[in-house]
């Protein structure tokens, strides 16, 4: 597995190539605000990758925010991330992070090969940064439809915090090209988010 370690400036060119490559923006919108992922602390890991991530987010494949996530469904399939002509240059995994007075969010969540125990190494890292920051739990969100993304968290050690019943109906209100209908044949229409308390150790 490749070892991740904390976002650096002379990152930034690799992670915005990986962003619109796995998500076809930099742009994140939570909560109707525009956040520039590229641009947010966190952790990367680079080296070989094998095979895409599984689209339904399951083991350490890639597990996305709500609003985010939905979009990038929309725009592309999910693909390898090929940055660079050497298996150094590929990310292969990512976290990006926002911070604020009480809690750090798990902006975009990304471990390319599936499997390989990156994207719960991710987690950890973050969880490790927020208890260093003072903070009180990770948040992250998913979809009603991202059965995957449940599943990855809650065995990670989230719970369930909050249903946002008609969010994504609300999205599409200003996207149309938001499916009605997610995975696994769900219709696609609410916002679940899961917190992660944090402990001192």
């Amino acid at each position: 597995m490749p070892t991740p370690r904390a976002i650096e400036p002379s990152d930034h060119a690799a992670i915005v190539r990986f962003l619109r490559r796995r998500w076809g923006t930099t742009t994140i919108w939570l909560d109707g605000r525009a956040i520039d992922a590229s641009a947010l602390p966190g952790f990367i890991a680079y080296g070989d990758v094998d095979g895409a991530a599984a689209a339904d987010g399951s083991g350490s494949a890639e597990i996305r925010s709500a609003e985010a996530g939905i979009h990038a469904d929309i725009h592309k399939d999910i693909h390898v991330d090929r940055g660079g002509d050497q298996p150094q240059d590929r990310v292969a995994g990512l976290a990006t992070l926002l911070d604020d007075a009480i809690q750090s969010e798990i902006v975009t969540l990304d471990a390319v090969s599936p499997g390989s125990g990156l994207g719960t190494a991710l987690i950890e890292l973050a969880a490790q940064r927020a208890r260093a920051l003072g903070l009180q739990r990770l948040l992250t969100r998913t979809t009603n439809d991202n059965l995957g993304a449940l599943r990855f968290y809650q065995r990670r050690g989230f719970r369930l915090h909050r249903l946002v019943a008609g969010a994504i109906d609300r999205e599409r209100q200003a996207d149309p090209a938001i499916p009605l209908v997610g995975r696994h044949g769900i219709p696609l229409r609410d916002e679940i988010s899961l917190v992660r308390a944090l402990d001192g150790g």
